[in-house]
């Protein structure tokens, strides 16, 4: 799995000119899936994701987690993460899970991050997403469980 992590002040996704996700303080997640990701990915990620310590203490360093600040989570399925565009000038999108396979494990990757006790929104799966994000920072990661 690939996570693309935004530290953001706000963010939400539209879905046919409806809002069907809205965050405060906290991460969008740009999440991809490939072939041989399984649950335990997906698990990894959503721990390291939810203890990763990015936001800024009263000194102004890195110091504090998601929890620490009563953060929350933006997830949207993003299958480009995984474009190949090193042949020719259109990706390619071989490495990305068929779209049944993927749905599942970023379901269940969602019900991880709410297990670790965070509010998660998210977009819908395959869908045409518009997300606006309001960047902190900003802070931009890319996290990857192999």
């Amino acid at each position: 799995m690939k996570v693309v992590l935004q530290r953001v002040k706000k963010g939400s996704v539209t879905v046919d000119g409806n809002v069907v996700g809205k965050i405060t303080r906290g991460f969008v997640l740009f999440v991809g899936v490939t072939h041989d990701d399984a649950e335990s990915d997906a698990k990894y990620l959503a721990e390291k994701i939810v203890h990763l310590r990015v936001f800024e203490d009263e000194q102004e360093k890195m110091n504090l987690s998601l929890q620490d600040v009563g953060g929350e989570i933006l997830s949207v399925s993003q299958f480009t993460l995984y474009g190949d565009c090193r042949k020719g000038r259109r990706p390619n999108f071989m490495a990305a899970a068929r779209p049944d396979y993927a749905e599942n494990l970023y379901e269940y990757f969602n019900s991880c991050l709410r297990d670790l006790g965070v509010k998660v929104e998210t977009g819908i799966f395959g869908e045409m997403m518009d997300v606006e994000i309001q960047n902190d920072g900003p802070v931009t990661l890319i996290l990857e469980s192999k």
